[in-house]
């Protein structure tokens, strides 16, 4: 069964409007020297979305957000609904990245809030799970990835569940010199799909993981070659359109 190929680049608070402007159009210049199989994802910040959803018009690029809101309108300062993200023609939103989970304290229960939401404005999550370094060395890393899954995932229906990238990201291997291996990845990667699998059935074999380590044009065709690793969400790499569409080139 041939899952979808997707490369998806979070920019995190990367790059000014014109910056990205010009990032993603020097993707969309080098799209052509990459197979169609694989589904290129952009990320930028909310002060540009529209920027580059006008700037990659007209190619197979998509364009995400890199969270949204748990309520769809009100008195929410500073908050980013939904529906406006959609409005603006993003097709994809990023929900529970560790930064968010680590630093703004986003837990199951307001993630399940901005599943909702995603899924009532037609947008696809790409929905991460991880293990920091104290849960790797404590062994928990499968228990951490599998709550994960159960408090939130669990929760969609069959009809949601097919409309599910899943991100794991080694947040352990982030930052902090460790490097997980091709092999680490596909260990747990499976253990993710195993996860589903106990849930949605032969479903869980459709549904696109994505490797959310340190992934860079020197590693990512070992990691791509991987069964059950379906792409990646890419950080720093993606902000260099050369380094993000040579990961592409990884399948």
């Amino acid at each position: 069964m041939a899952r979808k190929k997707i490369v998806a680049g979070n920019w995190k608070m990367n790059t000014l409007p014109a910056e990205g402007v010009e990032l993603a159009k020097s993707v969309v210049a080098g799209r052509s020297e990459v197979c169609e199989c694989v589904n290129f994802i952009v990320c930028p910040p909310f002060t540009h979305l529209s920027q580059v959803v006008e700037a990659v018009k007209g190619s197979d690029i998509a364009v995400g957000a890199q969270d949204c809101a748990t309520e769809a309108k009100g008195a929410y300062t500073g908050e980013v609904a939904a529906q406006m993200i959609a409005a603006l023609g993003c097709k994809y939103v990023i929900l529970g990245h560790s930064e968010r989970r680590q630093y703004y304290g986003e837990t199951s229960e307001s993630l399940n809030k901005k599943m909702a939401q995603a899924y009532a404005n037609g947008l696809t999550p790409i929905y991460c799970v991880g293990e920091n370094l104290e849960e790797r060395e404590a062994g928990n890393h499968f228990a951490v990835c599998k709550a994960q899954i159960e408090e939130v995932v669990f929760n969609l229906t069959e009809e949601q569940f097919a409309n599910l990238v899943i991100a794991y990201e080694p947040v352990w291997a982030i930052g902090t010199g460790k490097t997980a291996t091709a092999e680490q990845a596909q260990e747990i990667h499976a253990y993710i799909r195993e996860v589903l699998r106990s849930k949605f059935g032969a479903a869980a074999e459709e549904c696109p993981i994505l490797y959310g380590g340190s992934c860079k044009p020197s590693n990512a065709a070992e990691i791509f070659a991987k069964a059950d690793v379906d792409g990646g969400l890419i950080g720093g790499a993606a902000l260099k359109a050369e380094d993000f569409l040579a990961i592409g080139k990884g399948f």
